[in-house]
C-alpha cells in the first residue's frame, strides 16, 4: 500500500516575526501565512519584549521563539549580542525539527544565511535567501562599522552563503546588481519587490477619525511613517521644517521608532521646530487612517545606500493613495519607481532646502497631489499587491522542489 503523501515542509529563519512591528516581520508573516495554504511552514524567530519563548501556531504557521537576548538595538554592541544569541539558538532548534524540503531566510541578522546554509546542507535541501538589504556595505556607508578586520570578516561570511544559495531574492534591480558584485550567481537571482495588502491598506478621507484624534484634520500634513533609523535621512526632513515656519497650518508628522529616534527628537528640539510632531508605530488596524491623514509622504534614503536598502514603506503609502516626495539618489529603486509611475517628485538626499521646496510646492498647489495619489494606488493594486508577490514565491518554490523530485 502506497504511504500517504505529506505536504512539503518549509523552514524559515529570521530574527523578527509576528507580532513584531518591523517591516520584515510584517512581510514575512504575510508570506508565511500565504504559503501555509500549500506547505507546512515552521518559523524560528527571536525574542520580543513582552512575548514568552516557546511554540505557538499563528495563521497556520508553526512559530518557534528561541531564548535570544532582546536588548535595546540602539547600541551596536547589544545589537550584536542579540544577533549572536539568536544565531546560536536558531541553529540549535533548526537541526532538531522534522526534515524540511527547503530552508528560507531573510537577512535579519545579516549572517543568518550562514546558519540557513548549514541547516540546508544538513538536510540536503535547497536554501533561499531573501535579501532585504546588502550587508556590511549599508553599515559601512552609514559609518556604523569602520573596523577593517570586522568588515572583511563580515564580507567573507556573507559572500560565502550568497555564492552557495540555490536562490537569492533581491527586492529591486539595483540591489540585484549589488548582489552580483558580491558573488551571487546571476542565474540564481530572482527580483521580487516587496509588497502590500491592498485590501487592508486603502485610501480614506484626510479628515478621518485618526486625523481628528491627533488634531490634524484641518492641517496640511507631511508624513514619514516607518523606521526612524540611520538609513532614512530624517535629519533633512527635520531641518526642512526650518524653511517652512511661515506655513502656520503645516505639520510634519514622524511616526515610528528606531535607533535614531531620540536623536531626531533632540534635533527638532534644538532647532525649535514646533511644526514637527512625533508618534509611535500605529497598530495595523489604523494604518489606512494614519497613512491617509497625510497630504504627502516623504521617503528618505541616505546618500550612498542606493541598491543596498529598498524602503518597503513606499508600497503602503501607494496603497493608501498618497503621493510621495522621495529624498534619495536617482539610481535608487524608490526614485526610479516614483518617477516611472509619476506619483511624486524626487530630490537629492541630504538637501533640506530642496526637500523644503518640494514640500512648499505641494502646499501651494503646484503639484497635483490627487492625481499622483490615484496613480500610486492604481500601480500598486496592479503590480505591488500581496497576491502578485506570493505567486512569485510559490513559483520559485515549485521550481526548486520540482527539480529535486
Amino acid at each position: 500500500m502506497k504511504p500517504p503523501s505529506r505536504r512539503p515542509r518549509i523552514l524559515v529563519l529570521n530574527q523578527y516575526y509576528w507580532p513584531g512591528v518591523e517591516a520584515t516581520a510584517r512581510l514575512l508573516e504575510e508570506l508565511c501565512a500565504a504559503l501555509a495554504d500549500d506547505y507546512d511552514v515552521t518559523v524560528i524567530t527571536g525574542m520580543l519584549h513582552g512575548v514568552s519563548p516557546g511554540e505557538t501556531t499563528h495563521r497556520g504557521v508553526r512559530v518557534i521563539r528561541v531564548r535570544s537576548t532582546a536588548f535595546d538595538r540602539r547600541q551596536l554592541g547589544l545589537r550584536a549580542l542579540n544577533y549572536l544569541t539568536y544565531l546560536a539558538q536558531s541553529f540549535r532548534r533548526a537541526v532538531g525539527v522534522p526534515a524540511p524540503d527547503a530552508v528560507l531566510c531573510m537577512t535579519d541578522p545579516p549572517i543568518i544565511g550562514n546558519v540557513a546554509l548549514l541547516v540546508a546542507r544538513r538536510f540536503r535541501v535547497p536554501m533561499i535567501v531573501v535579501s532585504q538589504d546588502v550587508f556590511p556595505e549599508v553599515a559601512v556607508e552609514l559609518g556604523r562599522i569602520d573596523n577593517p578586520f570586522l568588515i572583511l570578516i563580515l564580507r567573507r561570511a556573507i559572500n560565502f552563503y550568497l555564492r552557495r544559495a540555490d536562490r537569492v531574492v533581491a527586492i529591486g534591480n539595483t540591489m540585484r546588481e549589488r548582489l552580483i558584485d558580491k558573488g551571487a550567481r546571476s542565474e540564481r537571482i530572482e527580483v521580487i519587490p516587496n509588497w502590500v495588502d491592498t485590501d487592508t491598506i486603502v485610501p480614506l478621507t484626510r479628515g478621518n477619525e485618526w486625523a481628528v484624534e491627533h488634531g490634524l484634520a484641518d492641517k496640511f500634513v507631511v508624513m514619514h511613517s516607518g523606521n526612524v533609523g540611520h538609513a532614512q535621512d530624517l535629519d533633512a526632513l527635520v531641518r526642512a521644517a526650518t524653511f517652512l515656519r511661515d506655513l502656520d497650518d503645516l505639520r510634519i508628522v514622524i511616526i515610528g521608532a528606531g535607533a535614531r529616534h531620540a536623536e531626531v527628537v533632540d534635533l527638532a528640539t534644538r532647532l525649535d521646530v514646533d511644526n514637527v510632531l512625533f508618534a509611535p508605530y500605529q497598530p495595523r488596524e489604523v494604518l489606512s487612517q494614519s497613512l491617509s491623514t497625510a497630504d504627502v509622504h516623504v521617503v528618505g534614503l541616505a546618500r550612498g545606500l542606493s541598491g543596498y536598502v529598498v524602503p518597503s514603506r513606499l508600497y503602503g503609502i501607494m496603497s493608501a493613495g498618497r503621493p510621495v516626495i522621495v529624498s534619495a539618489e536617482d539610481q535608487s529603486e524608490t526614485a526610479q519607481l516614483v518617477r516611472s509611475v509619476e506619483c511624486g517628485v524626487v530630490v537629492p538626499p541630504g538637501r533640506a532646502e530642496l526637500l523644503a521646496g518640494a514640500m512648499r510646492d505641494a502646499y501651494d498647489g503646484r503639484l497635483d497631489l490627487s492625481e499622483m495619489g490615484q496613480r500610486a494606488r492604481a500601480y500598486v493594486v496592479q503590480a505591488g499587491d500581496t497576491r502578485w508577490a506570493i505567486d512569485r514565491y510559490r513559483g520559485l518554490l515549485t521550481e526548486l522542489l520540482g527539480a529535486r523530485s
